[in-house]
């Protein structure tokens, strides 16, 4: 009654957040997918997802068939990878480089499974921080790099991650904790706590405070996401940081957490990869396997869908 394919489908469903993309993920057409959900449906005798809404809404059924899924897919590519490697192909090299500071909390989790999973593959991490990890990409030197910034490269593609919303860190007794939201005028008089990479990387700078033509009174840099929690909790300054590294600090009360604008401000985190590592059977697991640890891990990140 309900099949491997179905879970699949419901999958790429949420991944994608659109029956039209949902379909060409799986190599189908959007006829044949919609006619897939209608039958399955109908076998159940429940509704799955709540039609022509954006994003998908699932019903109660449907979203017992996605904790299925979440629990049984992973199951599946473990095995698939176990006969991959016993067809051969389990050599290689995985060198990847991170433009994202607070990034090491759901990645060093992948990478650990990855390397018990793919011993023979030649595996090499580095920071993103102190040279253009992207240019050495185009180049051969890497083969990925975890990026919230992609750059048109020929022959370089950027598979989503997930996407996330930044938010501001502000002290607990902050004249601004008591706001629904910040406004970027509301910064004018603040010392800005930032990450130490240039100012046109930092969506706090491009994406809210340029477009309002606002500067904020100072500009002081930490490497560290702890460092800069203290700083703020201190009354030293706020910091802008992807809500999943946010949200352990403001759960325990050391710091608030205010949306940037009424709407919010979200992005993306993406995986650059040379287009000729897209069918390997390590990378396509590891990208796999980031995105379920991601979303086990994190606090706040939702499903993106469209590869660039």
């Amino acid at each position: 009654m309900l099949e491997i394919r179905h879970l699949k489908t419901l999958h790429a469903l949420r991944e994608t957040d659109s029956l039209v993309e949902a379909a060409e993920r799986l190599h189908l057409t959007q006829s044949a997918l919609s006619h897939q959900f209608k039958e399955l449906e109908e076998r159940l005798g429940l509704q799955l997802f709540v039609r022509k809404t954006r994003p998908v809404r699932f019903t109660s059924a449907g979203l017992r068939l996605l904790q299925l899924a979440d629990s049984l897919l992973p199951q599946l590519r473990s095995a698939e990878r176990d006969l991959a490697r016993l067809a051969g192909g389990t050599a290689g090299r995985l060198h990847m480089a991170i433009e994202c500071h607070s990034c090491f909390q759901w990645l060093m989790p992948t990478i650990d499974q990855f390397r018990d999973a793919w011993p023979e593959v030649e595996l090499d991490l580095a920071s993103g921080f102190s040279f253009a990890p992207l240019p050495a990409l185009a180049r051969g030197d890497l083969d990925l790099v975890v990026t919230s910034d992609p750059v048109d490269l020929p022959g370089i593609t950027y598979v989503p991650l997930f996407t996330y919303e930044a938010l501001l860190a502000v002290a607990n007794q902050h004249g601004l904790a008591p706001r629904p939201f910040v406004r970027a005028e509301d910064l004018a008089s603040e010392t800005l706590i930032t990450y130490p990479v240039e100012r046109d990387r930092l969506d706090i700078f491009t994406r809210f405070l340029e477009p309002a033509d606002v500067e904020p009174a100072q500009v002081r840099t930490s490497e560290l996401t702890v460092m800069m929690m203290q700083l703020v909790a201190s009354g030293r300054g706020v910091c802008c940081v992807p809500n999943w590294a946010l949200h352990e600090y403001s759960a325990r009360g050391y710091v608030t957490a205010k949306r940037l604008g009424e709407k919010g401000l979200f992005a993306t985190l993406y995986a650059g990869i040379r287009a000729d590592m897209l069918d390997s059977p390590f990378m396509r697991d590891f990208l796999l396997t980031a995105k379920d640890t991601s979303f086990s891990t994190l606090e706040g990140v939702s499903a993106a869908s469209k590869t660039r």
